[in-house]
């Protein structure tokens, strides 16, 4: 999916979501660079890294929650995750290179996201291209302003309790205003897709 931080979501930020969790909000202004340390740091534990990316259904625009979703009915897997973060990223339509985590975890051998360096197996999709594009919610784009716009009021809001007010403002919009007129809508026609289906009966 999209995202309006990192462009996507893939298998390099799973990691950012499961291993930081009370202070990663605090994370977003160096994201990139905190999602290459991230991986580091597992490569450095773990023998072996495996990801597997489900692109049955696919999110696009402002990601992370405010996406309108697709149904693509791909899946993706490697031991490499900057290699199947880059090829998602092209299919989704976007340059892999030009996406900051992908390209500096590539400059430092992490990993490969230079597609034409990537040996792919299964179907051929050197063609394919979602054409996604990045959106930003009310959320992200005012995160972004304020963090990096507005740096004096970065320690006031985001380093005192004045925080949790705009955690409070986050829940609010997403819960009691987008969900109820515009996400539930894409979930209902969601449910009655052939993968919303088998959804019910699970």
């Amino acid at each position: 999916k999209t995202h309006g931080h990192t462009t996507i979501t893939g298998a390099m930020k799973n990691a950012f979501g499961g291993l930081i969790t009370q202070r990663r909000h605090h994370s977003h202004k160096v994201i990139h660079e905190v999602l290459v340390d991230l991986l580091t740091i597992q490569k450095e534990i773990h023998r072996g890294i495996f990801a597997v990316t489900d692109g049955t259904i696919c999110g696009d625009g402002a990601g992370p929650r405010t996406m309108t979703w697709h149904e693509k009915n791909y899946l993706l897997a490697s031991n490499d995750q900057v290699a199947v973060d880059a090829l998602s990223a092209k299919m989704m339509g976007f340059e892999p290179m030009s996406i900051p985590f992908i390209k500096i975890a590539h400059d430092k051998g992490l990993g490969c996201g230079d597609i034409k360096q990537l040996d792919i197996k299964g179907e051929d999709v050197s063609r394919v291209n979602y054409g996604f594009r990045t959106g930003k919610s009310l959320v992200v784009y005012w995160d972004q302003v304020l963090r990096k716009k507005l740096p004096l009021f970065e320690p006031l809001l985001f380093h005192t309790p004045l925080f949790n007010a705009c955690i409070l403002g986050s829940a609010v919009y997403h819960d009691y205003f987008w969900y109820p007129f515009i996400g539930k809508p894409r979930v209902d026609k969601f449910m009655k897709s052939d993968w919303g289906k088998v959804f019910k009966r699970y």
